[in-house]
């Protein structure tokens, strides 16, 4: 790794999806967006619903991820998500159709269910937008 620069390693259950260097990474944290610079203070973080990105040079990259944990340590970013999908990866059509399905499903739904189908929602808006930076 290069002086001045994080490292970005993001991976979920099955898969290594990111694994580069960056000058700047942005989370999707439970309380709102995290930006991290190299010389971050430790930090341990619980990820929600959305986009993280990160800017190499002056290119930003996008992924679409769904829950997890972050981990900033010596200009290492460590992401463990439970989703994380590359823009090229998301299918637009299926994205559009868990869109429509969950905001008919939130019309009558109420307490633990209205949040599971705006969770829904939330990850399909996620996943159409980031397919729409490829």
């Amino acid at each position: 790794m290069r002086e001045g620069h994080l490292h970005l390693k993001v991976v979920t259950p099955v898969r290594v999806v990111v694994d580069t260097e960056a000058d700047e990474v942005t989370l999707p944290g439970v309380l709102g967006a995290l930006g991290i610079l190299p010389g971050h203070a430790p930090l341990l973080a619980a990820l929600g619903i959305g986009e993280l990105s990160y800017r190499t040079a002056t290119r930003e990259r996008y992924l679409a991820v769904q829950r997890g944990f972050a981990e900033v340590a010596a200009d290492v970013v460590t992401v463990l998500a439970d989703v994380a999908e590359l823009p090229a990866e998301i299918d637009v059509e299926a994205a559009r159709e868990e869109k429509q399905a969950a905001e008919a499903a939130l019309r009558g739904a109420a307490g633990k269910e209205f949040e599971h189908q705006r969770a829904h929602l939330e990850a399909a808006v996620t996943r159409i937008t980031v397919a729409a930076r490829r």
